[in-house]
């Protein structure tokens, strides 16, 4: 059995374990380049095939081959990827079947048929195969392995952030709040109602109130952690997308990474590495905002929640300043249009740097609405404008956020070898603004519940189980609870919405009673229209490719486009998308989309409302520092 050190080395060296060379027949799925029609007559003509049926939506085909011919066939230029032919399940499962018992981890019949993966495991399974669980278990002999897809840790995360300590105090007891990676305590607050040319302070909502918080970036608070969970005994492994989970049955087994060193068309290039399979007794899943992962599980599982999850597109940016910031600032109303959700903020983090950025909810209604426009304009106003003069700016990044809240919360967080955490569940409370502090708390939970089930020999999803109960019973729920209904309440515009906000404040949620229902963003009309230029000055304004720059991102061109868009797309979703996107990754020519996958931040906007976002190269997208 290999250790994760040495597997994942041998895995980012493209190690391949044997060929299949039995002639038995083998079911599989190969997913062709090109044109199922066009691919169909080659890969029969070369090979001595059985065509089961097509699978149009996923642009392959279910075939039987001999399986000494696999290996041939998956090397052939017109197939893409080969797997296993089982039963159907969402996009983001791979099937295995079950290896012999205590022989989890070894060589099963996914790994034969496809012989371009490496199957490994952490260690939890040799505890778990024990007769009897010691009573002293202390966690000694359990692997702990953290797949992240950024070249380095904290290079893929962003935040507003002004960070609530609590769950820090519980995760390092004893510490002073001083000795947490953030940046400067809030010694002040205000909110301001903003108009095109003024604004006026108003009362801070109770749910907004910061004192004791402290201003953070939520790059240093990864990288801090990082450096703490090794020092444990954890094994981190940056570069290591993960491209889908590994199931036996009901229950995840493990995930397969995503494959490097891919030609734009597809093909293995000189530096290709193959994906590698990684077994583990319980896989937890933390991918923030649209994880894939996360996705697939629920659909596959049918978990289902009362409302459907709404997001916001946030875009931020990090300034080197003159003018030295003593308060939080948040405001809302201009530059958003009345009957969009969202608001910006300006933060200090430090003496001679502030955050500020513009959140925007993916239910307006304006199809010509560009949050990063929005941004840049709302630069020059009186309020912001004395703050960033003579200010140089440092980094650029962008992200969407979960709003739905309590209603959107999925009905259960854990399964049969699985746990979900953090902002891929939805805990953020859209109305203080804060989401750090519980996605730290559910991981606190998540360690503990399953540290519970491994003593007990049993990582089910009952085992498990209680995981749900120690979130359903704590802060976490109890906020979310509270404020269930403050963000739904502005689907019907800004001055009802905090009409309604208000009085759900005064009474702790209970009026307006009842759950507001809520349509997918997706399912939100947009009316078109022609908008208002802007042009950017290169001092304080900034264009999309400008700020593409400073988020660091420096992907390959070659790369393959790991968006999925449709085709024939019209002018005017062309044109959407073009505004929807902060990166410039659509373009509207002409008639006609333009895609520019390297410029792509893996923000998520366009997953949530248009082109579905995969998993691509380990390193690849932003090099965030101080987001």
């Amino acid at each position: 059995m290999l250790t994760p050190e040495r597997s994942l080395q041998n895995g980012r060296h493209g190690t391949r374990s044997s060929a299949c060379s039995d002639s038995k027949p083998v079911s599989v799925i190969v997913q062709v380049r090109g044109s199922i029609d066009d691919a169909l007559p080659v890969l029969s003509k070369a090979f001595p095939l059985e065509l089961n049926r097509a699978l149009e939506g996923i642009n392959a085909l279910a075939v039987t081959v001999p399986g000494g011919a696999l290996s041939r066939l998956a090397a052939h230029p017109q197939v893409r990827w080969i797997s296993p032919d089982r039963a159907l399940h969402p996009a983001g499962i791979q099937v295995r079947s079950a290896t012999p018992a205590g022989a989890r981890g070894t060589s099963s019949d996914l790994e034969a048929a496809d012989p371009g993966h490496l199957v490994v495991t952490t260690g939890a399974d040799q505890v778990m195969a024990l007769p009897e669980v010691p009573e002293g278990l202390d966690g000694t002999g359990i692997g702990i392995a953290v797949l992240e897809k950024a070249e380095s840790l904290g290079e893929h995360n962003l935040s507003g952030a002004v960070v609530n300590p609590r769950a820090f105090r519980e995760l390092f007891p004893g510490m002073a709040d001083e000795a947490f990676p953030f940046r400067q305590k809030v010694e002040g607050e205000a909110i301001y109602f903003m108009t095109a040319g003024g604004s006026t302070r108003i009362p801070t909502p109770p749910t907004m109130h910061n004192k004791g918080n402290w201003s953070a970036s939520i790059c240093e608070i990864v990288r801090w952690l990082g450096e703490k969970a090794e020092a444990l005994g954890v094994n981190i492994f940056t570069g290591f997308p993960v491209d889908s989970l590994l199931v036996e049955g009901h229950r995840v087994v493990g995930v397969r990474t995503a494959p490097s060193g891919l030609t734009r068309q597809g093909e293995q290039g000189g530096d290709y590495t193959p994906p590698t399979d990684l077994s583990a007794t319980v896989t937890v899943l933390t991918e923030g905002t649209r994880g894939p992962l996360s996705q697939a599980w629920t659909a596959w599982q049918g978990v289902g929640s009362a409302n459907p999850q709404i997001f916001a597109l946030g875009v931020k940016e990090v300034w080197d300043t003159k003018v030295p910031l003593d308060k939080v600032i948040h405001t809302m109303g201009w530059p958003l249009p009345r009957d969009a959700f969202g608001g910006s903020w300006l933060y200090p983090q430090g003496p001679n740097q502030v955050s500020l950025g513009l959140v925007v909810g993916l239910d307006y209604r304006d199809a010509n609405l560009d949050v990063h426009e929005m941004l840049q304009r709302m630069k020059l106003h009186p309020l912001i404008a004395p703050y960033l003069e003579g200010g140089t700016l440092l980094e650029w990044g962008a992200k969407t956020i979960p709003e739905g809240g309590y209603h959107a919360l999925p009905e259960r967080f854990s399964g049969d070898g699985l746990v979900m955490a953090g902002d891929c569940v939805g805990f953020v409370d859209v109305p203080s603004l804060k989401g750090i502090h519980y996605a730290v708390q559910s991981g606190i939970f998540a360690a503990r519940a399953i540290f519970a089930a491994l003593k007990r020999g049993d990582s089910s999803a009952q085992a498990l189980s209680g995981y749900d109960a120690m979130v359903r019973g704590s802060y976490i729920a109890r906020d979310l609870h509270r404020t269930r209904n403050m963000r739904l309440a502005f689907k019907d515009g800004f001055f009802t919405g905090a009409a309604k906000a208000g009085l759900m404040t005064l009474t702790g949620g209970r009026l307006p009673g009842g759950r507001i229902a809520m349509h997918a963003d997706a399912e939100v009309p947009r009316k078109t229209g022609t908008g208002t230029p802007f042009q950017p000055d290169g001092v304080r304004t900034f264009s999309k490719l400008d700020a593409v720059f400073k988020s660091g991102n420096a992907t390959r061109d070659t790369i393959p486009s790991h968006l999925l868009v449709g085709r024939d797309i019209a002018p005017e979703v062309a044109d959407f998308y073009s505004h929807l996107c902060p990166a410039g990754v659509y373009e509207r020519v002409g008639d006609e989309l333009r895609v520019n996958p390297p410029n792509c931040v893996d923000c998520k906007a366009t997953d949530v409302l248009g082109p579905r976002w995969t998993p691509r190269e380990g390193g690849s997208g932003p090099k965030y520092r101080s987001m």
